[in-house]
Order: structure tokens, then sequence, then C-alpha cells
């Protein structure tokens, strides 16, 4: 797979250690790739985290556009089941890991969705215009740094929208959410392995993140989740 290498921008880059990185990424293997819509997006979502994927995928049915880019892309599972403005839509997929790049572009292969691997703390160039839509989906609970520094991925994509147009996002909170004993058990297991780094990361921060790229914003939360706007 030739996955373009991003190129940076004048924008800052937040640096993280090689092992906290790979740390954050090395559960995603094609094994566990192969089940994570069953597992990760259907029973953890549901059971533990308390925030079902079916309000994710109303989420990207608000705020997609026909011209879009995808941040995270996991398996693609959101946006094959999303709802598109138009038949053929433009298509870029980023993601740090290139298992989830192959699956996602396979999976999506009837847009011929372009594909860039690259790490989200880093600022992105894209070959062509800018989107009307950008989505960070389950994203900054993966990112080994703190909730301040997981803005610079806002700074580094607003400069990839149009006017009017929108990021929007889902990720996994600590504080300020309904959190089981059970969700803190797994918190506290995911954020020790280094697969989450969310401990410290709560609604009123990601609303003062939002609040500091753009000019509206709205955060709301379901179970231990937080599904998010700016424009």
């Amino acid at each position: 797979m030739d996955d373009k290498e991003a190129s940076v921008n004048e924008a800052t880059a937040i640096e993280v250690s090689p092992r906290r990185l790979w740390a954050s990424q090395a559960l995603y293997t094609k094994s566990f790739l192969s089940v994570y819509d069953r597992l990760a997006l259907g029973l953890t979502s549901r059971l533990i985290w308390k925030c079902p994927s079916e309000g994710i995928i109303r989420l990207y049915n608000q705020h997609i556009s026909a011209n879009h880019l995808d941040v995270g892309v996991g398996t693609g599972y959101f946006l094959e089941h999303c709802t598109f403005p138009a038949p053929n839509p433009r298509l870029v997929l980023v993601d740090l890991k290139h298992n989830s790049l192959v699956v996602a572009r396979k999976r999506l292969a009837r847009y011929s969705p372009q594909t860039y691997q690259h790490n989200a703390l880093e600022p992105l160039k894209i070959d062509g215009p800018c989107f009307d839509s950008i989505a960070v989906n389950h994203l900054l609970h993966c990112l080994p740094v703190t909730m301040q520094a997981k803005g610079t991925v806002f700074e580094h994509l607003k400069v990839l929208l149009n006017p009017g147009g929108v990021l929007f996002g889902t990720t996994l909170l600590y504080g300020g959410v309904e959190r089981s004993f059970l969700a803190t058990y797994c918190y506290c297991w995911l954020n020790l392995m280094g697969i989450m780094t969310n401990r410290h990361d709560d609604v009123e921060s990601l609303k003062k993140n939002l609040a500091l790229h753009f000019a509206e914003s709205e955060v709301e939360t379901i179970g231990c989740g937080a599904l998010f706007w700016g424009r």
C-alpha cells in the first residue's frame, strides 16, 4: 500500500516519545481489527462506555459533507454506515496506523479514498483543496499527551477547513461524565498499558480546547463519551 507521507507546514508539532506512540497504536493489529467493530464499537461501547455507536452515526449524518477528511479512521465503520449527502464524495483518510488504513481503504473502495499515514499531533498537508467537514472520531483519548496538548490537533486541522466547514468527533473522557466502576477499572488498565491516555481528560477541558480554536462549538456527553463539533 502506497500511503502518502503527509508533509509538514509551519504549525506547532508535539513531540512524543517513540515508546508512548508505539503503545498507543500497538493494539491495532490485523487480528484485532478483524473483531474491532463487534468488540470495541459494539460490546464495549454499549456495555462499558455506555456510548452506543448509533449516536456517533447520527453525529456523522448531521455533519458529514461530500468533501470530507477523516482522521483516525479505525476500520472505516462509521464512514460505511453514515449517509453522505452525495453519491460520489471526495474522501480522504488519515491514520497513524498502516493496518487501519488498509482495512478502511478496502472497506470504502467504492469512494476511491486517498490515504495518508500520519501522526495527528504533527501538522498535516493534504494534496488538493480544503474540506467542508473533518472528523476526529475515537482519536483524542488515544493520544499520549495532556488534554491541553490534544488541542494541537484542532490547530492543525482547522486550517484545512473551508469557510463554514465543521470539525466533529467523539472521545472518551474520565472527568465530568457518567463513569461506572467497570469503566473506571478499564480506564486504569488501558491507561497503564498506554493504549489510552485520558485519566486527566474532562468535559471542561474539551470545551476550552474547542472554544480556543472555533467560533462556535458544542459538546454532548453520553455515558463516558463526548460527542462534539466546532466551526
